[in-house]
């Protein structure tokens, strides 16, 4: 017996696109009845295994040389002007490894989706394999390797960058073209851009993260969210890092960005050779613009830079909103801490209660007293302004009183509801199984008394036929 159907969607593998933040898992329990019938579900399990193992380690792979193309990328950014440079020896050599890591990580992407569609092709049981080239997924493929394959290359196709550049002619009567000076500092900017892009390389870390993941690795994870209809996608693993460990999740995200977008503000700021172009001074201002405070004493120079804090504002008032999402969850008390201050709550206003309508039975005793007597006008309207005060208190007591008996009834009605429901549906149950024993009861003795009516008729059948021979 064979049961094949459970399965949730993998990275590389959706139904129609192929999304790639989507894992594909698929159950097959078979209890084989012959040896012809179940050799090839068992050999497609151990496939589809051995897949599963070569993309986590592609990935893996994958993202260990888009970290050293980026690692070879910002020792060449900063060591370029200050130690050797641009066009040296010392230059082409780093420039000709983050070349070679660039197109390892080429051949290690394809290798991954070539492993995907292999996965796609024995998820649905086919043999073509270009069934799984969709529109999407050859669109995804190509963007992937674009991004991938963006690294500097100008000491390749630029100018030599050891010439200095040439004096710029001012004149006056002429306006300027063009707002770089020569063709040298195009090709630095270019470079700059281009160092600046290979941060895109970073969106393999969520692929890593899914794949590598406990969630995805738990076999109890996967048949339960196979049998709830869960995909396994970078979204519902971040959802539960994020239940887990918010605040290391989000420390550990918010000082990687700190850092990247300093260093990024850095690099675009340090050609016009203004403040933002120290290390110090652009962590201090992609901090205070994360922070959303923005004292104005620093600001961005160039049209790189503006972009760099723009971004950083807007991730700041995304972290900023999670942070008060995961510190409110923090310092909300669970359901016994509630329950243990509210009742609490509740004696307190309850003595406060009892007290104010001591104060008003006492004020009422006075009011009288003091009708009683002669000549008291005075201490009569103070009396009166008493009451009506010692009236008030009660009333918003009574009223605060009602209130917390109104959330404390709405935090058990659920709980209450539910036994309540329980316990009818248990009483129905027993109720219809005591009718069913009564139904069958009911028909056994109506059969009984239908043949004791059949034998009383044959009875009084034979009686009155003897009866009539007789009188004959």
């Amino acid at each position: 017996m064979e049961m094949n159907g459970l399965s949730a969607s993998c990275d590389g593998l959706a139904g129609r696109g192929g999304d790639h933040a989507d894992v594909s898992v698929s159950f097959a329990l078979s209890q084989p009845q012959a040896g012809a019938r179940a050799s090839p579900s068992l050999h497609r399990l151990r496939d589809r295994k051995l897949v599963l193992e070569d993309k986590r380690r592609l990935c893996a792979w994958a993202l260990s040389a888009a970290l050293l193309g980026i690692l070879l990328m910002i020792a060449h950014a900063e060591l370029c002007p200050a130690v050797y440079q641009p066009g040296s020896i010392y230059a082409l050599s780093i420039n000709g490894l983050i070349s070679v890591s660039t197109f390892c990580l080429l051949i290690l992407i394809i290798a991954f989706h070539y492993k995907d569609v292999r996965l796609f092709i024995i998820d649905h049981n086919q043999v073509d394999w270009r069934i799984a080239m969709t529109t999407n997924r050859v669109l995804g493929i190509s963007l992937e390797l674009l991004v991938c394959a963006i690294h500097p290359v100008a000491s390749y196709l630029g100018p030599d960058l050891r010439v200095p550049a040439p004096a710029p002619v001012l004149n006056s009567s002429v306006p300027p073209i063009c707002l770089c000076q020569s063709q040298r500092e195009t090709w630095m900017e270019i470079e700059l851009l281009l160092s600046g892009l290979m941060f895109l390389r970073l969106y393999l870390v969520h692929r890593a993260i899914l794949l590598h993941s406990k969630v995805l690795l738990s076999a109890s994870y996967r048949s339960i969210g196979s049998l709830n209809n869960i995909n396994f996608t970078f979204r519902f693993v971040l959802k539960v890092l994020m239940n887990k460990y918010p605040a290391r999740t989000l420390l550990v995200f918010i000082l990687l960005f700190w850092l990247s977008a300093a260093w990024m503000l850095r690099l675009c700021e340090r050609q016009t050779e203004v403040k933002t172009g120290n290390m110090g001074t652009a962590l201090w201002l992609i901090a205070i613009t994360f922070l959303t405070v923005g004292y104005g004493d620093v600001a961005p120079d160039t049209s790189c830079g503006k972009v760099v804090c723009l971004f950083a504002g807007v991730m700041g008032v995304s972290c900023t909103a999670m942070l008060v999402a995961v510190v409110t969850k923090k310092l909300a008390l669970n359901k016994g801490e509630k329950h243990v201050h509210f009742f609490m709550m509740d004696i307190q206003i309850s003595k406060e209660i009892r007290n104010a309508a001591a104060n008003v039975l006492r004020e009422c005793w006075l009011l009288h007293r003091t009708t009683q007597a002669k000549n008291n006008n005075g201490e009569h309207r103070h009396h009166q302004r008493c009451l009506l005060e010692a009236i008030r208190v009660f009333r918003h007591l009574r009223l605060k009183q009602r209130k917390l008996r109104d959330y404390t009834s709405e935090m058990v009605d659920l709980s209450k509801m539910q036994m309540i429901m329980c316990d009818l549906s248990a009483n129905w149950n027993n109720s219809y199984r005591e009718l069913e024993q009564r139904i069958i009861s009911m028909e056994q003795k109506l059969d009984e008394l239908g043949q004791s009516f059949q034998s009383t008729s044959q009875l009084l059948s034979q009686a009155l036929h003897r009866r009539r021979l007789d009188h004959r």
